[in-house]
């Protein structure tokens, strides 16, 4: 806490998380915010009085999993209007404030929109009589950019999809599906398409191992952090492959498919380091001079693992042989990706406050700019390299997004509608 100037800064209370939303009640006595629990990848709102004591839970036991965020107080105090998701879709609801307690006859939230979108981010007008949020509904389109002609053309009939890998023989694609989370494979014209992970667990990035049989990805299980699995192509079960307590992201299969690479982070986002595990031993060992980077991508060639900082500023490449790290080039950095043949990384880069998609050579680390993605929404910020399967034509798959909108809503209607006084 800090004066208006921002001099005189103090610390006010220490959460295990991150913190954000942070909304004053309408005297000044107390406060609530939205914390970020990187034990469980929950959120859910707390309160504290104004000298950082009473440190509790807004909603103790309220929603089965804890996702509400986002919250606000009517400029009179007498609502505090916030986000909350149950069954993958996010509503606004309301609480009636007196004295900083609930009404006795109003001791649980009122929900204030039913969907289908997904509503959020309330802010109250200025009068009290609006309520302003945004609405969306997660949807991309796939889409291949197309060296020779420029244009982006639908990919896969446009399906939202992100995350997109190929398999070795460039027969295969594994993906997320942009709406839920759930993770698919299907031949690269889109038939024999098999979901491979269900709800309520997340899937992200997905991995093809050199043999083709197994996918590897990172999962979110309800109220864990982030691990590191792996699922038969032809389906079943996911395979828990390691955990730590930590968050484990972007597996990477060695060529021969006996080692993955994997970046784990802190659970306050404040460090990192890269790791290889034997998978027959399931032990890892950290890369040394890892600390500090992420993101690992193993060569076709197994000679070298890339991997960016956490504030992805910069592309290093470690040397199996030599045990040593190289800067490839200094810029913006996001999803590296191999092209098969080991002599370039490609990536989603920016310089100048321009993206677009970048490669760089290994030799001589010469960076070059392939197009630009000015004016490109991508969903979830993915770009893929592809070399197959259009052979002889440089060609990238991506997602862009829908925008959301804008909603404004009459803040008495709703409030009449839900019967809250």
């Amino acid at each position: 806490m800090a004066k208006s100037d921002g001099s005189e800064p103090s610390r006010l209370l220490i959460t295990d998380g991150t913190t954000n939303d942070i909304s004053w009640s309408h005297d000044g006595s107390f406060l609530r915010f939205t914390l970020n629990d990187p034990h469980t990848n929950e959120r859910s709102i707390w309160q504290a009085r104004a000298d950082g004591d009473n440190l509790h839970p807004l909603l103790p036991g309220w929603n089965s999993t804890h996702n509400e965020c986002c919250g606000n107080w009517t400029p009179d105090g007498r609502y505090f209007v916030f986000q909350a998701s149950r069954d993958g879709t996010a509503n606004l609801w309301a609480l009636r404030e007196r004295g900083g307690l609930f009404v006795s006859n109003h001791p649980a939230p009122v929900q204030l929109t039913t969907g289908p979108m997904n509503v959020g981010n309330p802010v109250p007008s200025r009068d009290g009589n609006k309520l302003f949020a945004q609405g969306w509904q997660p949807r991309g389109e796939l889409v291949r950019y197309d060296a020779k002609s420029r244009v982006y053309v639908p990919y896969l009939l446009g399906i939202s999809a992100m995350g997109l890998d190929f398999s070795r023989d460039g027969q295969w694609v594994a993906y997320n599906d942009g709406t839920d989370g759930t993770m698919w494979r299907s031949k690269i014209d889109g038939t024999q398409k098999l979901q491979l992970v269900f709800p309520p667990m997340l899937a992200y990035l997905p991995r093809w191992s050199p043999d083709g049989k197994k996918i590897a990805f990172f999962g979110h299980p309800v109220g864990e952090p982030w691990q590191i699995y792996a699922v038969p192509a032809e389906g079943g079960a996911p395979e828990l492959i390691y955990r730590n307590g930590m968050n484990l992201a972007d597996p990477s299969w060695s060529p021969d498919g006996k080692s993955l690479a994997f970046g784990e982070n802190s659970l306050n986002n404040q460090g990192s380091a890269v790791f290889v595990m034997d998978l027959n031993t399931r032990k890892p060992a950290k890369l040394p001079g890892s600390d500090g980077l992420y993101s690992p991508r193993w060569s076709p060639d197994g000679r070298f693992i890339a991997a960016i900082p956490l504030d992805s500023l910069k592309l290093m490449l470690f040397e199996i042989a030599t045990q040593k790290w190289t800067e490839l080039a200094r810029i913006f950095v996001a999803y590296p990706t191999w092209s098969r043949d080991g002599r370039y990384l490609y990536f989603n880069g920016a310089a100048d406050n321009q993206e677009g998609y970048y490669r760089v050579q290994i030799t001589d680390h010469k960076l070059e700019r392939l197009f630009s993605m000015k004016g490109f929404q991508a969903a979830g910020r993915s770009v893929r390299k592809l070399d197959r399967p259009w052979p002889g034509r440089d060609s990238a798959v991506s997602a862009r997004r829908q925008h959301p909108g804008n909603l404004r809503f009459g803040l008495g209607d709703a409030l009449a509608e839900s019967n809250l006084p």
